[in-house]
């Protein structure tokens, strides 16, 4: 007995682009996003921080930022609150605040 069916065709469109899964994100737009920054603890790390984060979050408070020293004090956390609008935002505010010279680290 012969198979008079024919194979189903290819319908994927080869042709469309690929999405890139570093460009999309789980974060919603506009939203409330909380960084944290560690760094050494120095005259001025808050203040730098707080304008660099105004930098790209022109309604920035800064009444939200919250401090938390390391156990032996040498280091200090600072959260802060900015309202995320982009990717290219967040993305852009890591690169300036890890810049910083007296800043270890920034989740």
């Amino acid at each position: 007995m012969t198979d008079n069916t024919t194979p189903p065709t290819d319908t994927t469109d080869d042709t469309a682009p690929i999405p890139d899964p570093r460009k999309e994100s789980l974060i919603e737009y506009p939203s409330q996003f909380p960084i944290k920054v560690m760094g050494a603890k120095t005259e001025g790390l808050v203040h730098a921080i707080t304008q660099i984060a105004e930098r790209f979050d022109p309604n920035f408070d800064a009444t939200t930022v919250e401090l938390r020293d390391s156990k032996a004090g040498n280091y200090l956390g600072v959260t802060i609150t900015v309202t995320a609008t982009s990717r290219e935002q967040l993305d852009d505010l890591y690169r300036a605040l890890s810049s910083h010279p007296s800043v270890k680290v920034v989740l």
